[in-house]
C-alpha cells in the first residue's frame, strides 16, 4: 500500500516523541485558517485562533508570531481526504500549504486525517445556537479542535494512510 506521506516523512522519528510541549492543530483553508493548540503535556486540545488570509507574506508574518508566542513543537496540518481514504485535490493543496508552513515557521510540520471535523465542529455550533459571523470564525477553529484531538488520542507514530470508512 502506498504511504500518504512523503518519504522524507515515512522512516523519520515520531517528532512529539523527542520533545514534550505545546502541538498546534491547523485547519487549512483557501479563506480562512483554524488553529487549536493542545497543552504542553499534549493531552488536551483547545480552540486558539481563526485567521482570514490576506496575502503570502501577511500569512507569514501571522504564523511566525503565532509560534513565537505559543513556541509549539509539532505543527499539525488537516489532510481532507475522500471517505474511501484516497486523497483529493484539496489534500495536495493541504501539502503544499504545509510545505510553506514549515519553511517559514521552522517547526515540523505533520498532515493528519481531518475527515468530519467541519461536521463535528458544525454540531458544536449549532448546539450553542451560534449562526452567521461568529459561527464562522468559531468553525475553523473548532474544526482545528477536533482534528488535534483525534491526533492527541492517535498512535502518533506509525504513520499510516487515511483509511476508508467502509
Amino acid at each position: 500500500m502506498e504511504s500518504f506521506l512523503p518519504v522524507s516523512e515515512q522512516n523519520a522519528p515520531c517528532p512529539e516523541s523527542a520533545r514534550p510541549g505545546v502541538i498546534l492543530g491547523v485547519d487549512y483553508g483557501t479563506v480562512r485558517i483554524g488553529v487549536a493548540a493542545s497543552d504542553s503535556g499534549q493531552q488536551m486540545a483547545f480552540p486558539l485562533a481563526a485567521y482570514r488570509r490576506r496575502s503570502k507574506e501577511a500569512d507569514a508574518q501571522w504564523f511566525r508570531q503565532l509560534v513565537r508566542e505559543h513556541q509549539p513543537v509539532l505543527l499539525v496540518v488537516g489532510l481532507p481526504v475522500h471517505l474511501d481514504g484516497r486523497e483529493s485535490q484539496k489534500s495536495q493543496e493541504a501539502r503544499r500549504f504545509g510545505a510553506w508552513l514549515a519553511e517559514v515557521t521552522g517547526v515540523p510540520v505533520v498532515f493528519f486525517d481531518e475527515r468530519f471535523t467541519t461536521v463535528e465542529a458544525d454540531h458544536v455550533l449549532q448546539q450553542a445556537q451560534l449562526r452567521g459571523r461568529r459561527a464562522k470564525q468559531r468553525r475553523d477553529m473548532l474544526a482545528a479542535q477536533a482534528m488535534l484531538a483525534a491526533y492527541l488520542e492517535s498512535d502518533r507514530c506509525r504513520h499510516e494512510p487515511p483509511r476508508g470508512l467502509d
